[in-house]
């Protein structure tokens, strides 16, 4: 984990040489710790956190800044502007026009487009529009783009490649996964150089080699993905209706939609899972923030001593005693000023009571994302399989399970990300010949199965909504 740095309020960096550095320190730990040399490596598969990105000068290879975390807000009046600019409402016109001429879902997305804190788009305007070298050397067609895995990339092979792959590509909201290419027409909106973007491969495919100097040896690069889809190929989800959710810092929804991308208003949109020669997988997502996060907050003001201690902590106690908590400690995309609170403090409340209620928030975004999911998704939904660290705590798998009245899976490796990338990696090597030999690797550790009607929890969930509506902003 790199430390972020915060230089400015709202603002959300990465030191590329602190990141450079941890990631190879941590290759060099693995390969040790695994009793192995670095000439017995077949393949090597990257996994990386969307929505951050960098540009750098393509001649020198210098950074123009530091990587620009997805949680950064410096671009949050940039969105608001936008949002409620009379241009966007005409674009949402147009194309609701067009869609209802043709039917093509391509013009769907864009009838109700808004902009968020979270997509690189509109912090690459900002850069654009804020840093003037980057704004000279794109003149000169010299500036490039990349998210943290072109960068890794473009590192390891000292600069000979520079590219990215589709399920990068489309978590950046600049490329556009109908055609399968960076939006021209948002580029020009956003005043930002088309010239700037890396070439978009498979996902499982020969990247190129690392410089021999990195490992003492050339290893090939053979699959690179973004955490959440290679989350989903890790947990073997590929089949349409086949969904998966990861509670890590954040909460993310992955559903297979197979080859149907589906673009729906509001909380979901449609991404690439992976491209595997002729194999193009899509995915809808939702996604909720404060999971992990709000969870190492109560850690770091000690309101217990370890993480597994919390089920217990919310299980001890049969109610938060109406103590709800509010999420906002993490940017929200829906609303960047949202700010994390608890509602319905009392003197009897404690530290069991202030746990449980952070948990119960977790269990109940999970609900409504849930709700949306099967509403605005058009596939029956198969499998539910989580991951993530959080899903290692029994009461927020049991109350999600209970309040969704599904059973959820949860593996006996909850770093699926990681899982992913090697499942890539070892396809295009040809470690494996298809997906059912990953399917036999699977472990299943636990399956949470619905032991309450979800409408014992009716009462807190209501007045957990309440206190949302009464949140308090920044």
């Amino acid at each position: 984990q790199v430390e972020s740095l915060y230089p400015r309020p709202g603002w959300v960096e990465l030191d590329p040489e602190v990141l450079w550095s941890q990631f190879i320190g941590v290759i060099k730990e693995a390969v040790q710790a695994a009793g192995l040399h670095m000439r017995q490596i077949a393949g090597l598969g990257i996994s990386t956190q969307r929505g951050t990105f960098i540009t750098w000068h393509k001649r020198t290879g210098k950074p123009f800044h530091n990587f620009i975390s997805w949680q950064d807000l410096r671009s949050a009046e940039l969105v608001n502007s936008w949002n409620n600019s009379l241009l966007l409402k005409v674009i949402h016109v147009i194309f609701t026009v067009l869609h209802f001429l043709t039917g093509n879902d391509r013009y769907l997305a864009p009838s109700f487009l808004t902009f968020s804190t979270h997509q690189a788009s509109m912090k690459l305007s900002w850069v654009f529009k804020n840093i003037h070298e980057a704004e000279e050397a794109a003149k000169k067609n010299n500036c490039c783009f990349g998210t943290v895995d072109t960068w890794l990339l473009y590192r390891l092979t000292k600069g000979s490649v520079y590219a990215t792959d589709y399920s990068n590509a489309s978590s950046t909201g600049i490329f556009e996964p109908f055609t399968k290419c960076w939006n021209p027409t948002l580029c020009n909106l956003l005043s930002i150089p088309v010239s700037i973007y890396p070439p978009v491969r498979d996902t499982s495919f020969n990247f190129g080699s690392t410089d021999s100097d990195i490992f003492g040896v050339p290893i090939p690069i053979m699959a690179v993905v973004a955490d959440q889809q290679s989350a989903m190929f890790g947990e073997c989800c590929f089949h349409p209706g086949d969904v998966k959710l990861t509670m890590g810092t954040g909460g993310f929804w992955n559903v297979n939609t197979g080859e149907h991308l589906f673009a729906a208003r509001g909380s979901l949109y449609p991404l690439i899972g992976w491209k595997i020669g002729e194999e193009v997988v899509y995915l809808t997502e939702g996604s909720i923030s404060d999971v992990g996060t709000a969870i190492k907050w109560a850690l770091d003001i000690e309101l217990f001593t370890n993480v597994d201690e919390t089920a217990e902590m919310a299980q001890s106690t049969g109610d938060s005693q109406g103590v709800c908590f509010i999420p906002g400690l993490q940017v929200s995309g829906d609303d960047p000023y949202l700010c994390a609170s608890f509602m319905g403090l009392k003197p009897s409340t404690n530290r069991n009571h202030l746990v449980r209620a952070i948990l119960e928030s977790v269990a109940f975004r999970n609900k409504l994302l849930y709700d949306i999911i099967v509403k605005k998704v058009h596939i029956p939904l198969r499998t539910i399989r989580a991951d993530g660290g959080v899903s290692n705590n029994s009461f927020v798998m049991q109350m999600t399970s209970d309040l969704i009245n599904k059973k959820i899976e949860k593996p006996a490796n909850t770093e699926m990300s990681s899982l992913g990338a090697a499942f890539l990696a070892g396809l295009a090597s040809g470690f494996w010949t298809d997906k059912k030999q990953l399917k036999k690797l699977r472990q299943i550790e636990a399956v949470f199965e619905p032991q309450k009607d979800s409408e014992e929890y009716r009462p807190a969930m209501d007045a957990w909504l309440q206190a949302m509506k009464r949140s308090p902003h920044r």
